[in-house]
């Protein structure tokens, strides 16, 4: 962190006003933005990420997912951090967020956590699948909006945005319309409640606190079919027996949610294909190229 950004953290306009920055440690946690652990004068640690000025739409979305899922999780088993600023600090985007103490432990209470906070929305759901606003998956674009039907979410608001993208690498719409405009009826068949997901649900995006608790961060939120949760948690691994058990043991999922597993995951595999090329864009034809086996014939 430059000395700039430091000294304008505490300055008396910046979020941190009053406080000393006794030290200032570069961390993992920034993929896309850099992350830092802030030392403050009297003990106190946070977690500070930072970008440049293009970074604060991204990390505005961070902060409003934040606050829509702890409104939900029950914090005795989840945690989700609580933003305690967001600005704009010497020209660069900063979000703080409380510290977080991990460990490497049993995933029940993850597994259970997203099980009560699926549940416990889908109680109280708005009735349709989506989000206001526009987001991001990972550096990807994640457009806003509402669909009153699954089938119809899924495609208009996730495939097809990704697939257009996937267009400038050599991906053939025409061949892929099809496969869309069947796969609608098959999602709404399976009639899911909109629950409020996490939306990115890889390792990195997950871990279990020092107290054994399980805690959630950086989301890609929308109301959607609690199931591309866990699907996405089979996509890179890193998941354990113990996670997936807490979670039946609340809400089990549907006998059939596996052959949902690799149409969900599509979505990540072609995003991750349109950001970094490479085998992802094999997978994806893969993929689409099986679904047409079944969907079309």
């Amino acid at each position: 962190m430059n000395e700039r950004l430091r000294q304008g953290l505490v300055a008396a306009e910046g979020p941190l006003s009053g406080e000393v920055i006794k030290d200032v440690e570069c961390v993992a946690g920034g993929c896309i933005h850099q992350a830092w652990c802030l030392q403050l004068k009297g003990g106190r640690q946070l977690f500070a990420k930072t970008g440049g000025a293009d970074a604060l739409p991204m990390l505005k979305v961070e902060v409003e997912g934040l606050k829509a899922l702890k409104a939900w999780v029950d914090p005795g088993v989840l945690e989700v951090p609580e933003p305690l600023a967001f600005d704009q600090v010497c020209g660069e985007a900063v979000l703080l967020l409380p510290w977080l103490d991990f460990r490497a432990g049993n995933q029940a209470s993850l597994g259970r956590g997203l099980a009560l906070l699926h549940r416990a929305s889908a109680a109280e759901n708005p009735g349709r699948f989506g989000w206001p606003v526009d987001g991001f998956i990972g550096a990807g674009s994640q457009p806003g909006g509402w669909r009153e039907e699954w089938g119809d979410a899924f495609v208009t608001l996730r495939l097809r945005p990704q697939l257009r993208e996937a267009a400038r690498w050599g991906l053939d719409l025409v061949d892929v319309e099809p496969i869309l405009s069947a796969l609608i009826p098959w999602l709404d068949r399976h009639q899911p409640s909109p629950s409020l997901v996490h939306g990115d649900l890889w390792s990195g995006n997950a871990n279990v606190l020092s107290d054994g608790r399980g805690v959630l961060l950086d989301p890609a939120t929308w109301w959607a079919d609690r199931e591309v949760d866990l699907a996405m948690t089979q996509l890179f691994g890193g998941f354990s027996q113990d996670f997936y058990i807490g979670y039946e043991n609340v809400w089990p999922l549907p006998a059939d949610a596996s052959k949902r597993v690799e149409v969900y995951n599509l979505y990540h595999l072609i995003n991750h294909a349109n950001l970094f090329g490479g085998s992802y864009r094999s997978q994806s034809q893969a993929i689409l190229n099986r679904l047409a086996s079944w969907l079309l014939t």
